[in-house]
């Protein structure tokens, strides 16, 4: 199969969609990989590196776009919709149930896409979602620490404290993935950490890994509304595969905020949790409303590319495999990847993200 790999266009998107080792793989099972001038280069890796591992460089987009398999890090951006083509199979994020413009091109324009957020186990993980969850969990907490500066825009407080000032307070919200490994830098800056889950069995695991170092919490919009306001750092991290994330802060919490506190929405790439919280980008990744800097980067991961490059291909290089192999078969054979499929022929078949445009569905 002929597998094109476009440079990213999402603003200071430097992962890439197979790094030259997965291009290795693809290669020595007999599948031809183009990948377009310098699409590597941003996360470590030349077009050497790439014609070294078997791939042809392509210096033009629409020639890494023309093939049976497109395999992205980020969902297409408007001046790529043009490149979308009938029968094409498209392997990237999605995050759908957040942008009703791409679902419907999607429909329109024939292809079948399968998105890494919804492909999920049997036992409910979502095994390609889970490698950048943990990058976006631990730079969540970075970023805050940052933001919190005075130089910032931030109220000057060191999430560590020192002997004899209290250290920083951390509110999480959600205790998945994402908040998990938020939770575990947090504490390791020395940061008082809570985490709130709706989930009593998840509590429960979660006090096995930290113990008494972070406070765990039931969620509901009662402790919420009581934990938030004092927060110096509060980072929503809900999942709900496939669609859009509730809201759990509204704008009259966020006002009860310290002047100066940071909100970090790593659910902002599916509507975000917060209400106050509108997508940004690295070039611009903040913005003060309400007297409280907000933070809401869809592609945190892309700020640590090299790594995160890497550690997306250790995930998604099996299932790529398996679509260069069998091509739509690899869906049946496969029912995890399966559940990846958000369109085809046509057609929305997710169930979630019907459930989000039930408009479109028919």
């Amino acid at each position: 199969m002929e597998i094109g790999v476009p440079r990213e266009t999402k603003d200071q998107e430097f992962r890439v969609g197979l790094s030259p080792s997965s291009v290795r793989v693809l290669s020595e099972a007999g599948h031809r990989v183009f990948v377009e001038q310098g699409a590597g280069v941003g996360a470590g890796f030349t077009d050497e590196d790439y014609e070294q591992a078997g791939a042809s460089i392509v210096s033009q987009a629409a020639e890494a776009w023309n093939r049976e398999l497109v395999v992205k890090v980020k969902e297409p951006l408007k001046p790529e919709y043009q490149f979308l083509q009938k029968g094409q199979l498209l392997f990237t994020y999605l995050h759908l149930a957040a942008d009703r413009s791409l679902t419907e091109h999607l429909i329109d324009c024939g292809v079948s896409a399968i998105a890494y957020e919804t492909v999920e186990l049997p036992d409910g993980k979502l095994p390609l979602l889970t490698p950048m969850s943990i990058i976006a969990g631990r730079l969540a907490v970075q970023f805050g620490a940052r933001y919190l500066e005075r130089q910032q825009g931030g109220r000057g407080v060191l999430l560590g404290g020192i002997p004899g000032v209290r250290p920083g307070k951390v509110v999480i919200i959600g205790g998945g993935v994402v908040g998990t490994e938020a939770a575990r830098i947090a504490v390791g800056m020395g940061a008082q950490v809570q985490i709130f889950d709706v989930n009593v069995d998840r509590l429960a695991y979660l006090e096995t890994l930290f113990g008494s170092r972070v406070e765990l919490l039931y969620s509901n919009s009662a402790s919420i509304d009581e934990m938030v306001p004092e927060a110096d750092l509060l980072i929503g991290a809900v999942l709900v595969p496939g669609r859009r994330a509730p809201i759990l802060v509204h704008r009259s919490l966020v006002q009860k905020m310290h002047p100066g506190s940071v909100i970090v929405d790593v659910a902002v790439d599916q509507g975000g949790c917060i209400e106050t919280l509108r997508p940004t980008s690295h070039s611009n990744p903040t913005y003060i409303e309400e007297g409280v800097v907000h933070f809401g980067v869809p592609n945190m991961p892309g700020a640590v590319p090299w790594t995160a490059t890497q550690a997306l291909n250790n995930s998604t290089l099996p299932y790529v495999l398996k679509l260069a192999n069998h091509g739509l078969g690899a869906l049946k054979l496969d029912s995890a990847l399966g559940k990846g499929l958000n369109i085809q022929n046509y057609q929305l078949v997710h169930p979630a993200v019907q459930q989000v445009f039930p408009d479109l569905v028919g």
